[in-house]
């Protein structure tokens, strides 16, 4: 029997649970920035979190933008460097493996990518339960899933750490 550590169960997340924070590369310096919602004033809460104001702000150099557009673009795949879906500035959170783009929105995805990458038992979530049949470790790319890539694949994981801690 497969230990607990061994073992992943789909937590039914979606791309959307992870966009509360993004973690890019500022324009202005380089360095680690974050897109995070912008305080509405005035609204009630609730409502589309995909489509709230968004803010960029970057401790660098103190940059700050403010994105309340109504195009999102959610990155397509692994081929092409992957971007925030609201300014379309470079992820923080990205490296290149000879499969493809590994890459994540923030800490808590990278996690979700590493706990699903490194066990052996990977159980789905049942679909009939919520009726939800994509989730995000569904929607992973199948050179993400195979279990002769899990090596390389935590390697870049543990890369993409080392970077964000740097950052910080």
């Amino acid at each position: 029997m497969a230990s607990l550590s061994d073992r992943f169960r789909d937590p039914r997340s979606t791309e959307y649970d992870f966009i509360s924070s993004i973690m890019v590369r500022c324009p202005g310096c380089t360095k680690a920035a974050r897109v995070i919602p912008a305080p509405e004033e005035g609204s009630a809460p609730g409502g589309r979190v995909l489509f709230r104001p968004r803010r960029l702000v970057c401790r660098g150099c103190g940059l700050s933008r403010v994105w309340s557009g109504r195009l999102v673009a959610l990155s397509p795949g692994t081929a092409h460097p992957a971007t925030d879906p609201y300014f379309g500035m470079p992820l923080w959170l990205q490296v290149e493996t000879r499969h493809g783009r590994l890459w994540a929105y923030n800490l808590e995805h990278l996690d979700l990518i590493r706990r699903f990458v490194q066990a052996s038992l990977r159980e789905r979530a049942p679909w009939y339960d919520t009726g939800q049949k994509m989730t995000l470790v569904a929607r992973l790319p199948v050179w993400i899933k195979r279990a002769k890539n899990r090596d390389e694949i935590l390697r870049a994981v543990s890369r993409i750490h080392a970077s964000s801690a740097a950052a910080a």
